[in-house]
């Protein structure tokens, strides 16, 4: 009879968990059908080749452009900014408190650390409106009320807790004999940190690197407030851009009538920023695989 039960209760917990994965994948086919159902729309008016082509993104003007290039160069501009402030100092930061630190200061720092990441993304963006942009000013003598170098900034620092937690917890998971035979072939705590223990570490540190430039990918608040809103085709991180996240807010909360073409522009352009989380999900699994493949 308790055997019957406990067969039961296996099977119950089974099907809960079979659910919760269901939901997730059901969630993420209707986003694509959505997605993809108003994209087809839009592009049986706009062509293909001038959306992927065309340097000007106009929709919403009388001479309308409809180049998706002005609005994904500020999109990888500003990630770009915000990889180089997170990534080195994420890392560096991880191998400080797995190599360097005491338990008792890691134990101190690492829930600060994660603070930051549960700091709206609207502080954030007003702290680099009102604070950022000032002091960059004064270092940069011209740089632009809004502009790419400033939420770039604040970008990386919002997302370098993800870089230093999933970085230092694959730190910590290495096995301590790797540690112990690097220093007992003469290396010191430096060479054992960055030539032993971040190799081996190097998948888990991958995945937070993926995962913190998926976030800087699809951040919306900071980019919409101190980015500006004006579609260049740039890389000049003094000057002000708008990224696909911004336009979507500009468009879904203004005055385009639903189910129009301007409409749906904002369905297209989530479309390549979809296309653009998904290709990088799918290369980060590779280079997983092949790092694991390398270290068996």
């Amino acid at each position: 009879m308790r055997n019957r039960y406990l067969h039961r209760k296996e099977k119950a917990i089974e099907w809960l968990l079979s659910g919760s994965s269901l939901v997730s994948v059901l969630t993420t086919l209707g986003i694509i059908i959505v997605l993809a159902i108003d994209s087809f729309k839009f592009f049986t008016e706009v062509s293909i080749i001038d959306f992927f082509t065309d340097k000007e993104w106009t929709p919403l003007f009388e001479n309308k452009h409809f180049g998706i290039l002005p609005l994904l160069s500020g999109t990888l501009l500003i990630t770009f900014i915000a990889c180089m402030v997170a990534i080195p100092l994420g890392i560096t930061i991880a191998v400080y408190l797995s190599e360097y630190a005491s338990k008792k200061f890691t134990a101190i720092v690492k829930p600060i650390l994660e603070v930051l990441a549960s700091i709206p993304t609207v502080i954030y963006g007003f702290f680099a409106l009102q604070y950022v942009t000032p002091l960059l000013q004064k270092l940069i003598p011209g740089l632009a009320g809004f502009n790419a170098l400033s939420p770039g900034i604040v970008m990386g620092i919002m997302i370098m807790p993800y870089i230093t937690s999933l970085s230092e917890d694959a730190l910590r998971a290495v096995p301590n004999s790797l540690r112990e035979a690097s220093y007992g072939m003469g290396a010191n705590r430096f060479q054992t940190a960055f030539k032993v223990m971040v190799p081996a570490a190097s998948s888990g540190i991958i995945v937070s690197v993926i995962l913190a430039i998926s976030r800087a990918l699809g951040e919306t608040m900071i980019v919409a407030i101190a980015a500006g809103q004006e579609p260049k085709l740039t890389f000049n991180p003094l000057e002000s851009v708008e990224t696909i996240t911004t336009y979507i807010i500009q468009v879904s909360m203004g005055d385009v009538p639903q189910d129009s073409l301007e409409y749906r522009t904002i369905f297209a352009a989530g479309l390549v920023l979809f296309l653009f989380t998904f290709i990088l999900n799918n290369i980060s699994y590779w280079v997983i695989r092949k790092y694991r493949q390398q270290y068996e």
